[in-house]
């Protein structure tokens, strides 16, 4: 069972995971999405961590072997692109390094539903998606979507969150309003962010580069929860200082370079609502 069922993880944890990350400053490879290369790129740099945004088939297994973590995200699917992200998670796999699943806009066409569901059963540490994406990946029936927006709560997503968690044998991280973390046995919602993240491109996509810079240096629940812990408060300091959904992507930034324990306790909050007795 994991370490995370036997104690109770909060705001505190995720402040040392982020000194730990920035100690390490872990190189974090992105094959993602056209969209998301530059915010992704500079989120992790100003949490603390290293980005390459790196898909060439021709050499992703050696960019691998020298990364930290890997990043799959699906939004800007083509044929040469698969090949590179096939080709990186086997090496991921076989050197042991976590890689997190980002299915972006699971369920809107046969192509990409397939595809996220040969990577969900490839190996990934951590599955990061919107209700919507989580529930078409697990196979809930009527998920629906509409582009890569959910249309579903997070709370919702929580039955295939857990029976995807169970299948697939990651950690499946949902966002939304509310937050969850689920290894199909515990669950732990966390609270943060703003309803202007959502109205800025992309941003999803960044906070699944952040849980794999976490991922370098925490086991994947325990980084799963602190990524969203800090990505959310900073989220959430952010938005106070814009008007709109506009100056956000900078902002975000800001906050999540000037991050620590001291934002974590004002704007996120960390709760077990799950967990099976052991």
């Amino acid at each position: 069972m994991s370490p995370t069922q036997h104690r109770h993880l909060t705001v505190a944890d995720a402040a040392g995971a982020l000194e730990a990350m920035r100690a390490a400053r872990p190189l974090v490879q992105n094959i993602t999405n056209y969209v998301a290369m530059t915010i992704s790129a500079n989120v992790l740099l100003a949490v603390g961590a290293s980005p390459a945004m790196v898909h060439a088939a021709e050499e992703v297994d050696e960019f691998v072997a020298i990364s930290s973590a890997l990043v799959i995200n699906i939004g800007t699917l083509s044929p040469q692109w698969i090949e590179g992200m096939r080709r990186a998670v086997k090496q991921a796999v076989a050197l042991g390094k976590p890689w997190v699943l980002d299915p972006v806009g699971c369920g809107a066409t046969k192509f990409r539903t397939d595809f996220a569901v040969e990577m969900s059963r490839a190996g990934p540490a951590i599955i990061r998606g919107n209700a919507s994406e989580i529930m078409s990946l697990a196979g809930a029936a009527g998920a629906g979507g509409k582009g890569v927006d959910s249309t579903a709560s997070s709370d919702a997503a929580l039955a295939a969150g857990k029976a995807l968690a169970r299948a697939s044998g990651a950690v499946v991280a949902i966002t939304g309003e509310t937050d969850y973390v689920t290894d199909g046995d515990t669950v732990v919602a966390v609270t943060g962010g703003s309803p202007l993240m959502p109205l800025s491109t992309a941003l999803g996509c960044a906070l699944s580069a952040t849980v794999a810079a976490f991922a370098a240096v925490r086991p994947p629940f325990e980084a799963a929860v602190a990524a969203l812990a800090v990505y959310g408060a900073a989220g959430a300091a952010a938005a106070a200082r814009v008007t709109g959904p506009g100056h956000l992507p900078a902002e975000l930034c800001d906050a999540l370079h000037a991050a620590d324990a001291g934002m974590l306790e004002r704007y996120a909050t960390i709760k077990t609502v799950e967990e099976v007795n052991v």
